[in-house]
């Protein structure tokens, strides 16, 4: 995900020199693994703020969500630029770069408490997941490239796992340090006089300072860490000084459908986990308050870290798409029976399908850019934009939310697992299986 970041002014590419053995690249995946860990951290934490800032700003659902539109939004409008500074300052220098740029996201934190402001945690929200996206656009095909292209399913899996691992931590931490002290009633809150109620959000949105002023400071020691640590290099999928493709993006249908696949998923998972913590507290649920729902969080995120470890095991022994599919069917069919019944059966339904979440990335990642040779820098960054499938379905699903009720407006995600489905037995095909 990171490579030695030391490219000519001319923008050649970076280049694997063949060698009589195969190299040891277990130090370089497990240090460029530590940031899989931290983007999984922050983006899962955006689920603990989520029913955290509803709270203090008397937010509707959809407009809740705008949490997360302002966070995945980013890998569409940066995604495009973060591949150009790739291509210029290489893997290791982008991660750098992106570390940079997330710490001041996570540092603007503090100035939107201390102002109370909505609008401006919004944007401190973007900029981290600016940031979060450099990371994406070199990380993924990094690991892709680095080792034998028939096991890259699940060498991106294997370091997928540990961005599970930072999803798993958070619920329980980020419940446990944000969710701590119980939030008023919506019928208190507009009680309130103006005075006491602009105390009480200060009081409550200053939980979150601690937090990410600490994972500021830890992302800069991080962007030191790797810009000192001498990465190998990778054949970049960016085609040699001078040379000239006949090919094309567009011709690759894997590319363009597994882009619609990587929207469907992210969408889907960040949908579910969004609104988890207000789901299990419904009455016809759990009904638990939002720091104990906080907690069962975990589980849903840590289903999906399990699932990743042994889906690094099962995508060397059986086929990738057919697995994909396999996974789908089973989280539409958990997701549709949650939905269909009540109490803590439905909740542990609908958190199960984390498992089965698991392998979903790293596997239409890896279909999508299969074959595309040295436009798999230019695919990685269309895939990585097709993550703003967490901006806009978690939003539509919110709309919904606020019309049907939560607990029958699940059926977005069911919708993008059909789809994920049709990827991994159709879509997902090559050129050269398409045209055999």
């Amino acid at each position: 995900m990171a490579t030695q970041g030391i490219i000519s002014k001319t923008g050649t590419s970076q280049r694997v020199q063949a060698a009589a053995t195969t190299p040891d690249y277990t130090r370089p995946l497990a240090l460029v693994t530590s940031l899989f860990f931290m983007w999984g951290f922050l983006t899962c934490l955006n689920d603990i703020l989520v029913p955290h800032l509803k709270s203090i700003f008397d937010l509707t659902y959809a407009q809740a969500m705008l949490v997360q539109f302002a966070f995945f939004s980013a890998y569409f409008l940066f995604s495009v630029p973060w591949s150009k500074i790739m291509n210029r300052v290489g893997y290791q220098g982008t991660m750098v770069v992106g570390l940079l740029t997330m710490a001041c996201g996570a540092f603007l934190f503090v100035p939107a408490a201390s102002a109370t402001s909505y609008p401006l945690f919004l944007t401190a929200l973007l900029i981290l997941a600016a940031g979060i996206t450099g990371l994406q656009v070199s990380a993924n095909p990094y690991v892709d490239l680095l080792g034998k292209p028939e096991t890259a399913s699940s060498r991106l899996d294997l370091t997928q796992a540990f961005n599970s691992l930072g999803t798993t931590m958070v619920p329980k931490l980020g419940g446990w340090l944000i969710l701590g002290a119980a939030p008023l009633a919506i019928e208190q809150l507009r009680q309130l006089a103006p005075e006491a109620l602009h105390a009480y959000r200060v009081q409550q949105a200053a939980s979150v300072k601690m937090p990410y002023t600490v994972i500021s400071v830890v992302l800069v020691l991080l962007a030191v860490l790797i810009g000192r640590f001498k990465l190998p290099k990778v054949e970049s999928e960016v085609s040699r000084a001078g040379e000239k493709t006949m090919d094309s993006i567009w011709k690759h249908r894997n590319l363009l459908l597994g882009a619609i696949g990587i929207f469907s998923y992210v969408g889907a998972e960040v949908s579910i986990g969004s609104f988890l913590v207000n789901y299990f507290g419904l009455p016809e649920i759990a009904g638990l308050s939002a720091k104990s729902a906080a907690g069962f969080v975990s589980f849903y995120w840590g289903g999906a870290m399990i699932g990743r470890f042994l889906g690094a095991i099962l995508l060397r022994r059986l086929r990738a798409g057919y697995l994909l599919g396999v996974c789908a069917i089973c989280a539409a069919t958990l997701v549709t029976v949650s939905m269909s019944i009540g109490g803590h059966s439905a909740m542990w339904t609908i958190l199960a399908v984390g498992l089965f979440n698991s392998v979903m990335f790293p596997t239409i990642f890896s279909l999508g850019v299969a074959e595309l040779g040295p436009l798999t820098g230019s695919g990685s960054g269309i895939l990585t934009m097709a993550i703003v499938g967490g901006a806009i379905l978690p939003v539509i699903q919110g709309v919904i939310a606020d019309r049907v009720g939560l607990h029958h407006a699940f059926f977005v995600p069911v919708i993008c697992y059909v789809y994920i489905l049709f990827y991994g037995l159709s879509g997902s095909k090559p050129n050269s299986e398409r045209y055999a």
